[in-house]
Order: structure tokens, then sequence, then C-alpha cells
């Protein structure tokens, strides 16, 4: 049975699952909600996400919520079986730091992220206008964050040393911020922007962007 993922491409978190699955080369079929009341409607809530969100996966018949976990579930599941792809590394101890540093993505990038993907993708989406202050200070936070970002890369490409789940999940929200004009909190750090590159510039991500046009 195919997996199924229910979502929009155009989402950061739904991208973050393609991008697992790309990674893995595990074949998909993607669903998308009719509208966005679909995905609050008694039935959604009921049998997909609780909390009315995307995405949502389907395999064979076992139901998980949220980006992360999918990505997780399936690198757990499906790793080594048709590429050779590490997402997740065997040693306890490797495993742990890639869990670490999911903890920090989650924790202290993409929360500021988030803020100024409100302020210039979503609000535009909807036909309003963003709250500049807001976006200022989200910036100032990220900057913050990029800081400690570029102390961590010191002679290193990836967080870990090696190219790992942790990275992958950065990409997509941070190219829609790149996107959005931002791109300079990341070009003016040398071990960020190196780092970025080797995360975004996969035959995996690229595939995505080509056949979803992100680009």
């Amino acid at each position: 049975m195919t997996i199924k993922v229910f979502g929009k491409p155009v989402s950061p978190y739904t991208q973050m699952v393609y991008y697992v699955l790309k990674e893995l080369g595990l074949s998909y079929e993607i669903i998308q909600p009719s509208s966005l009341e679909e995905i609050k409607t008694s039935e959604y809530l009921a049998t997909k996400h609780p909390f009315g969100r995307a995405p949502y996966l389907d395999d064979d018949g076992f139901h998980i919520y949220e980006s992360r976990a999918i990505a997780r579930y399936l690198v757990n599941k499906y790793q080594g079986t048709k590429t050779s792809t590490i997402l997740i590394p065997s040693d306890v101890q490797k495993a742990a730091l890639v869990e670490q540093f999911i903890s920090v993505e989650i924790s202290y990038y993409s929360q500021p992220l988030n803020k100024i993907f409100r302020q210039f993708v979503m609000k535009k989406f909807y036909g309003t206008e963003p709250d500049l202050k807001t976006a200022n200070e989200t910036r100032e936070e990220i900057e913050k964050t990029l800081d400690v970002y570029e102390k961590l890369l010191e002679d290193k490409d990836y967080l870990t040393g090696e190219f790992s789940l942790a990275d992958l999940l950065h990409v997509p929200l941070t190219l829609y911020v790149i996107k959005n004009g931002e791109g300079d909190l990341w070009n003016k750090r040398s071990n960020v922007s190196r780092w970025l590159k080797n995360i975004s510039e996969r035959e995996s991500w690229k595939n995505i962007a080509t056949e979803y046009k992100l680009t």
C-alpha cells in the first residue's frame, strides 16, 4: 500500500515529510485538503489530526500526525531499506546528538522563523499587512540564534558532523523565510551559509523544489 501524505505541498511542514520520504527513497501519494475548512471538520479532527492541522500520514492503516513525529517514524521503519542514507544513526550517542539538535531546531531556531513566516507569508496570503515592529524584533531573535549556530558549525559541515534528520528539518522553513527577503541573515555568517548550502542542495531537496515549483 502506498504511503499517503495529507497536506498541501506549499506548507514547509509537509515539505519536511516529503524531504524525508525522498531521502529514504520511498514513494508516496499526496492528498490535499479541498479547503481550509476541511481540516477543521469533525471527521478530520476525529480521524486525522485532533488540532486541525497538517501534515498527517497514513502508512497502510497506521495513522500519525505532526511532521517531526512522522519523520522519526519513517526513519525508524524504513531507513536502509531503499537507500543508504542514514538520518538517525544506530549508535546510541550519535542518535542522541541528532535528537539534541532536533530539540534545538524546535526550541530556538524554528520559533522565531515561524514568527517572521507568519508576518510575511501568512499575512500576505490572507491579504493583511505585516507588523513591522514584530518583524524587526523577530529578526533580532534570529540573529542571536544564528550567532550560536555559527559557533556550533565551526569546522563542521553539519550539526552532528554528518548529514542527519536534524539538518534536514531546518530546510523548508528557512528557505521560505529567505525567499521573502531575509537571506542576509544567513549569508553573512560563513559557517551557517556553508551549512545551508550543503543541506539545501541535496538531490532529494532539489527534486522537491522542482516538482512543487518552490524556487
